[in-house]
């Protein structure tokens, strides 16, 4: 053959082996019965075991062959489950549903409420933002006096009015309305969300086109300034206070204390050092001036604008706040913390300022698609017969009104009996007078928890990570049906069993050296001294130990447990003793003196069986345990013939991810 020809061929039998070579995912890594185990599912497995991708791949090829071993008769197991019907078992379907709703919820209220807006969070939290805004209350005209008006004036400034002239007229913010509407820089989680969410849609030196209302009325919001956020900051300052000793302001004084400062400063004196020296701030001035890490906001705004505006290292100008004159040096600025660093706070916060609002809005709209309907008259039969009912005693009337429902979802109902067997065990309405509102409430918590339950059941539909999970427990249940089953309800213990492996393994049920003692302790030498004296002459140990000093040891007048000798020091020495009933000289220990009396003393030897019978039963049980199921693996593969392709692990972990 011509050496054309046979590259041709060995290059065609390469194309050709290449191209019959399954993709790694699907390459068969197990056949048991009519199934397979590939790759794919093999390292999805071991990887969740492992506990992620790259510890994983890491792994040695012995441990990818013993989990084989172990996954395929896990595997096994599933299909032996499904043999029995178990998919049919009322109990075991029952307890997978409980599980879909409960989980569920809490599954779908992390994944679609909190981690979404709490990204949100994340995002926005690294622009900080300054602000100016006009407020109108409603306290004094009333809600929709104060909306009209607001509206009116931001109608005025959309036609040329000028916004800070507008505020400083009309605004009832008395905190910002004389510096221009001016609330100073914030990021999102510190303001009330509706404000934030406006500030963060408006544009530098724009007016938010529409009037925003709060829990404390309704702002008008111009936006001055947006920057990247310097999360915390940690400085040291100098303080020349504009109060004296005498507690007078004095202004001059400060100016010429500043001036020494300011000449030392400049002479490169160190910053900590005149700090010590000179500042007036006695809670920093021992550290150098230094005030620790703080956020925007946590001091007065003139200091708080000028540190945030500094480089590490660089230090300010004189800076006047309301308590004086400062100069401020920053020494460290912590970086933006990432999603996962800021996670819990960012939880925290989410809880604290828009989570209930968020909440209401998920199950308003959960309501709307499954069409809910309070029952308004079953409310009002409910009032009408319990006019003076507290929650938590029998409802009246309930035979004329129990089984009508006080609300409907999705084609289900909630009975009153239902509804108020519950509403009695909660913390929130028990003991307050039934009223509509009352009920009201009530029946909107309950309804909301019900509405997300119903969404649970058929989340695992459209989420393949809640469906992957629900499969999880699915598995979980049915291997332990299958332990109960084929392991755990087949082992029998009889006393003769328990005898004869206590009988065969007696070396396993040794008792080590025990003693027993009673102490006296005093914390003074004399004390003790005089107490020995008295033991010597004959007096009653019990009386003596009654008096011990030792702190939780008078209630069982200074007797110990029996103690393993060498647990403690003093087990030890009780041991040591000769016989029941004798005592030790005084003893030095750890805040005072003991005499020891020796109480019991019981030398190593083999526990008796009645000693040793929960021990033993333990070890039957864990025995019978491992037979029974090494039985019944046998029994599996015996029915599924499987067999393991180990050298095709040698291929795991080894394309990338």
């Amino acid at each position: 053959m011509s050496f054309k020809v046979s590259s041709f061929l060995v290059a065609f039998l390469t194309f050709l082996f290449i191209s019959c070579s399954p993709e790694h995912s699907k390459i068969v890594v197990a056949d048991y019965d009519d199934s397979q185990l590939t790759m794919n599912e093999f390292e999805k497995a071991y990887e969740k075991n492992a506990g992620s991708y790259e510890a994983a791949a890491k792994d040695s090829f012995n441990n990818y062959k013993n989990f084989a071993d172990l996954y395929v008769n896990f595997k096994m197991k599933l299909l032996d489950a499904d043999r029995r019907g178990y998919q049919n078992d009322s109990t075991l379907n029952k307890e997978l549903l409980d599980y879909k709703k409960k989980v569920g919820a809490s599954y779908f209220l992390e994944k679609y409420l909190v981690e979404p807006n709490i990204k949100d969070l994340h995002e926005k939290r690294k622009i900080e933002i300054r602000a100016s805004h006009l407020m109108i209350r409603p306290n004094i005209s009333g809600l929709e006096a104060a909306r009209k008006l607001a509206n009116s004036l931001l109608d005025s400034i959309k036609n040329g009015a000028n916004f800070e002239k507008m505020v400083a007229k009309y605004s009832q913010d008395q905190f910002s309305k004389n510096k221009g509407g001016d609330i100073f820089y914030f990021t999102a989680g510190q303001f009330p969300f509706e404000f934030e969410d406006a500030a963060y849609k408006t544009a530098v030196g724009q007016i938010y086109p529409g009037v925003v209302e709060t829990k404390f009325g309704f702002h008008i919001i111009k936006v001055t300034e947006k920057q990247p956020r310097v999360p915390k900051i940690r400085a040291s300052h100098i303080l020349a206070s504009y109060k004296n000793q005498q507690g007078v302001t004095d202004t001059a004084a400060a100016e010429l204390k500043m001036d020494s400062i300011l000449t030392a400063l400049k002479s490169g004196e160190d910053f900590a050092e005149v700090a010590k020296r000179f500042s007036d701030d006695p809670g920093s001035k021992d550290q150098g001036g230094d005030i620790g890490l703080f956020e925007r906001r946590m001091t007065v705004p003139e200091f708080d604008e000028a540190a945030f505006k500094l480089d590490v290292g660089q230090i300010s100008g004189v800076v006047r706040t309301p308590f004086g004159l400062h100069i401020i040096k920053v020494t460290e600025k912590l970086p933006y913390p990432t999603y996962d660093e800021d996670k819990d706070n960012l939880k925290n916060i989410l809880k604290k300022t828009r989570y209930n609002d968020l909440y209401s809005e998920l199950t308003d709209s959960l309501g709307r698609l499954y069409n809910y309907k309070l029952d308004e008259t079953v409310i009002q039969d409910i009032v009408k017969n319990n006019d003076s009912t507290m929650v938590g005693t029998q409802l009246k009337g309930i035979e004329e009104f129990g089984n009508k429902n006080i609300f409907t979802f999705d084609n289900k109902g909630e009975t009153v009996n239902d509804f108020y067997s519950k509403l009695i065990t909660d913390k929130e309405f028990i003991g307050k007078k039934i009223l509509p509102d009352i009920l009201k409430r009530a029946a909107k918590k309950l309804s909301d928890i019900m509405l997300i339950e119903e969404k649970a059941l058929s989340l695992d539909k459209t989420d393949k990570q809640f469906a992957d999970l629900m499969q999880d427990y699915r598995n979980g249940i049915y291997i332990f049906k299958l332990q109960e089953d084929e392991v755990w309800n087949k082992i029998k213990l009889d006393s003769a069993k328990l005898f004869n492996y206590y009988q065969n393994n007696l070396d396993k049920y040794m008792m080590k050296d025990r003693v027993g003692y009673t102490e006296i302790f005093a914390k003074k030498d004399s004390v003790i001294k005089h107490y020995y004296n008295l033991l010597k002459e004959g007096a009653n140990f019990d009386s003596l130990a009654s008096l011990t000093e030792r702190p939780g040891a008078k209630a069982k007048n200074g007797k110990s447990d029996i103690q393993v000798v060498g647990s403690t020091p003093f087990s030890t020495v009780a041991y040591s003793l000769t016989n029941v009933g004798d005592f030790t000289e005084p003893i030095p220990n750890q805040g005072g003196f003991s005499i020891l009396r020796l109480d019991f003393k019981d030398a190593a030897r083999i526990k008796t069986f009645e000693e040793a019978k929960a021990e033993v039963s333990s070890a039957v049980q864990e025995a019978e345990s491992k037979r029974l199921e090494n039985e019944y693996i046998q029994s599996l593969k015996e029915r599924y013939k499987p067999v393991i392709y180990y050298e095709d692990l040698q291929e795991a972990f080894k394309t990338e991810k």
